[in-house]
């Protein structure tokens, strides 16, 4: 079996087990429901994570806030990394760390929602993102690979992918995301 075989198998087998897993599938809608009722009530989708993770988060974000499949109304969703010069400053000032907790206490409020997307589950800015979400009184998703780490403690809904391999567990990030994206646009704008 060549690479892109076994890629694609991989890919693959990982799709199948969420198919037949309900607790993953139920949890994936009670997440959907907390962001559709933040959405309903003016909140917004704050989302960080870091590499591939921050571009899934960007792209997520960018599905939401300009349109994935309806042309519709905008919706308040951003990736906390997008504005360079700040996270520059705040790495340079107060550590790397420390890059998505300030601005999460910046932009988000109680009811609000903060996705954090992770590989590993114990990236540090995230982690710390996610603490000072549950401080405000923010929802709190967890996007992880299978060893869950210290994010699954911090979140409210945890989005696991039963997979080691962090492109195999990105992809489904993706998947999962794209999906989100197309059920909220479904209850909030469809007619």
């Amino acid at each position: 079996m060549n690479t892109l075989q076994q890629s694609l198998n991989t890919a693959i087998d990982l799709r199948m087990q969420l198919l037949s897993n309900q607790d993953f599938q139920d949890n994936f809608y009670a997440c959907v429901d907390q962001i559709e009722a933040a959405f309903k009530a003016d909140k917004k989708l704050l989302l960080c994570g870091n590499g591939g993770s921050a571009g899934d988060a960007q792209h997520i974000a960018a599905e939401l806030s300009g349109r994935f499949l309806i042309d519709r109304a905008p919706l308040f969703a951003e990736a906390l990394h997008v504005n360079s010069s700040y996270l520059t400053a705040v790495a340079n000032d107060y550590g790397y760390d420390e890059v998505y907790a300030r601005m999460t206490e910046a932009m988000g409020r109680a009811g609000d929602v903060l996705i954090g997307l992770s590989t590993s589950g114990n990236s540090k800015n995230v982690v710390k993102a996610l603490q000072k979400a549950k401080s405000i009184g923010m929802v709190t998703v967890a996007f992880l690979g299978d060893k869950k780490g210290e994010m699954a403690k911090l979140a409210d809904h945890v989005i696991q992918i039963p997979s080691s391999n962090t492109a195999r567990i990105q992809e489904l990030h993706i998947t999962i995301g794209h999906v989100l994206c197309e059920e909220l646009e479904q209850r909030l704008f469809a007619k």
